[in-house]
């Protein structure tokens, strides 16, 4: 709601308009934010897919071409023995004979979960539960011909062979916070993005997994209150940079003859395995490492009978290897493809099954972003890439043996994709920073079939609100040279002859992306309504640029990231509709961090700056993340220096708001109280609020309207 003041006859009168503008209830409440689709789950041939129906009582099998329905898998009415209403998920095994379904689901960390697993035997409309222990499940996987499945349970794998009704566990040295099989520690699931490390021979015979050995990574402890009289405590392994990591190796398990064996694969230690993948023969599997400093990779193919490895591939950079490549790795039956940025930018390129390099597929000074799928029976590789600009995403397909590259997207904006196996047909999602999200099937040769999501009823009330314009604009980075990207979003009824103060919006971190053309409803569109301009630029380290760019950063954390948002901070002072004194910055996470590196680094540069979540120093935050970026604080002691707001505490300039969640098991709460304890020895005064038993991202209940609320405020506050 706005006020507008006219003057009528030397009479003031106040009259109330509804302004139909944005407020930060409709944009959290998601009134602006564009419907997405039900998640379509490709069966093994990519002619089909796989949806719960909207209750979560069936699981139903439809044809990519026309959208219709052609079975039901699996229905709670009217399958035997079924005992439930509904399930929360589902696994379809690849001959579609047997559907798992779960329930009771238990988050463990961000992304793992265990839950209470039951398999339906298609062929006989029965219903079972898949174990007969008291225990939940976690991350069961088929074997390739569907007639078994492995599962872990208290993280040790247990086997269940559906022809004979049998279930055996396979591994028993498993135990909570010192062994791992199969599943994965916090730090692997977080940085490595993996809940699951374990994988059928396509032969069915064999079960490779990695076992984790954790029992010498330091415990990290958190109290939780929960409205108790006497609080809890929270522990779990977190190794911090310089600390000790688990160990890993990998191990192989004969189903028939139940012997397990450990491949010989050279790794040193505190090193990683990322990634275990059979190729098309059984006899080798793809073990991946990564040296703890993660600037070489190399890939194995281990033997599994003899257990002897043979070194396939080796990559080393002057920087890191960007680990999140690793998954772009599909073998084919006499080759594989591989990512890489040898030449400047990440580019897709073809192996044979030997390790020679046999062609780069794709060329030219941009990055490829994402490698989405392989189409090995026509030959051909399917891609998004940043080639028109950073900015924007195409989908394209290119042909691995005549190299010829196919635009399939067809509008100008951000494209992403999901593709179907084999590349069959894809889910296409379009916006540019002005239209919602328009999502589109289409089939391999980029054909559009129908439109599944149009949004247009998001469209007409963004019509309504009458959105500003994000206005894109390049700034000189603090080097003088470099270029950034950034846009600026102008309030409602803006006048350019006024003076407006503005709220910088940014993430920073390496590879992270925020200017893009792309459609966004987020909270600070609510700044717009309190004549606040808000702002975004990217600064070095960011993505979508070629690895000079997006490696700038290296060794010293924090230092361009926050001299180029101070540089962004004076460029947006010499505007004419700018209060050059009430320029504020804001972030969360990574974010957080350079807010405090920007406000002690900028020589009061910044009026007022809001941390979320902040890493206060490196030093607390985890090897795998930090690592790769500033190798260990005992390697890079100076660096960690350098980039340390706790280090810099005496230098902060401005008003601070530092707001962290209690139960933060990833930046944890200890950065703030640190940084806490500096600036109250510094004899800088400051504003905190804290989130009682709430993790990173601090949502929940009514969490996310007063935390936005209280910064909105704060810059209300503090920049006029």
């Amino acid at each position: 709601m706005r006020k507008i003041i006219f003057t009528v006859m030397a009479a003031m009168f106040v009259v109330t308009l509804s302004a139909q503008h944005a407020t930060l209830e409709d944009l959290l409440s998601g009134k602006f934010t564009p419907r997405g689709i039900r998640a379509m789950v490709s069966s093994e041939d990519g002619m089909h897919y796989y949806q719960a129906d909207p209750q979560q009582t069936a699981v139903v099998k439809y044809a990519y071409a026309t959208g219709e329905a052609v079975d039901t898998l699996f229905n709670t009415r009217t399958a035997r023995n079924c005992n439930f209403d509904s399930f929360q998920g589902f696994l379809v095994s690849p001959d579609e004979n047997r559907i798992l379904v779960y329930m009771d689901r238990e988050q463990v960390y961000r992304h793992s979960f265990r839950a209470n697993y039951y398999y339906h035997d298609v062929r006989r409309n029965m219903v079972r539960k898949l174990s007969g222990q008291t225990s939940k499940q976690m991350i069961p996987t088929f074997s390739p011909d569907g007639k078994m499945v492995a599962y872990v349970i208290e993280n040790n794998i247990w086997l269940t062979k559906f022809d004979f009704d049998t279930e055996s566990q396979i591994t028993k040295d498993g135990e909570i916070n010192k062994v791992i099989n199969g599943a994965t520690d916090w730090v692997y699931e977080e940085e490595f993005g993996t809940t699951g490390l374990m994988e059928f021979s396509p032969d069915n015979r064999l079960l490779a997994f990695v076992r984790t050995d954790e029992s010498a990574v330091k415990e990290f402890s958190f109290q939780t209150f929960n409205k108790q009289l006497y609080p809890d405590y929270y522990s779990f392994k977190y190794p911090k940079a310089g600390e000790a990591n688990s160990t890993v190796e990998c191990r192989v398990f004969d189903i028939e003859a139940r012997t397990t064996r450990t491949l010989d694969v050279p790794l040193e230690a505190n090193g990683y395995i990322p990634r275990i993948k059979f190729t098309h023969d059984s006899d080798q599997l793809a073990v991946m490492t990564l040296n703890r400093d993660q600037n070489r990779f190399d890939m194995y193919f281990a033997n599994p009978r003899s257990t002897v490895s043979k070194l396939v591939l080796r990559e080393e950079s002057k920087y890191y290897i960007d680990s999140g490549w690793l998954n772009s790795i599909h073998f084919l039956k006499d080759r594989f493809t591989y990512v890489s940025e040898k030449d400047g930018y990440s580019h897709i390129y073809i192996y044979g099954i030997s390790g020679t390099l046999q062609k780069q597929l794709t060329t030219g000074n941009y990055d490829v972003t994402a490698l989405l799928a392989v189409d090995e029976q026509d030959g051909a590789v399917f891609y998004e890439a940043a080639d028109e600009s950073p900015l924007k995403r195409n989908i394209y397909k290119v042909n691995i043996n005549k190299g010829q590259s196919q635009k399939l997207s067809q509008l100008t904006g951000y494209n992403t994709a999901s593709f179907s196996e084999q590349g069959k047909y894809f889910v296409n999602y379009w916006s540019n920073a002005d239209t919602p999200t328009m999502i589109t099937l289409h089939d391999g040769s980029g054909k559009q079939m129908r439109v599944l999501e149009d949004n247009q009823s998001v469209r007409a009330k963004v019509a309504s609100v009458q959105f500003p314009k994000r206005e894109y604009i390049t700034v000189t980075a603090a080097d003088g040279i470099t270029r950034l990207n950034g846009w600026i979003l102008k309030p409602y009824n803006f006048n350019p002859a006024r003076k407006y103060p503005v709220v910088m919006i940014q993430y920073s971190g390496p590879d992270s992306q925020q200017v893009t053309d792309r459609y966004g409803s987020d909270w600070y569109y609510a700044l717009l309504n309190e004549d606040i301009v808000v702002a975004c630029v990217d600064g070095r380290g960011t993505g979508a640029r070629g690895e000079e760019f997006r490696k700038s950063t290296y060794m010293n954390l924090g230092i361009k990231e926050s001299d180029d948002q101070v540089a962004a901070a004076r460029y947006l002072a010499s505007l004419p509709y700018i209060d050059k004194n009430g320029i504020g910055i804001w972030g969360w996470s990574y974010g957080g961090y350079n807010v405090l590196m920007s406000m002690s680094r900028g020589n009061g540069t910044f009026k007022a700056g809001v941390a979320i979540a902040p890493v206060t120093d490196y030093r607390f935050y985890d090897t795998v993340y930090t690592e790769r970026f500033m190798r260990t604080p005992q390697q890079n002691n100076q660096g960690y220096e350098n980039g340390s707001p706790i280090a810099l505490a005496s230098r902060l300039e401005g008003n601070l708001l530092l707001i962290h969640g209690m139960a933060d098991d990833n930046v944890h709460f200890q950065n703030s109280v640190e940084y806490t304890r500096a600036l109250v020895e510094a004899g800088k005064h400051f504003d905190m609020f804290f989130f009682p038993d709430k993790d990173h991202s601090i949502r929940g209940e009514n969490t996310r309207k007063y935390l936005y609320e209280k910064v909105i405020a704060y810059f209300k506050q503090n920049l006029k």
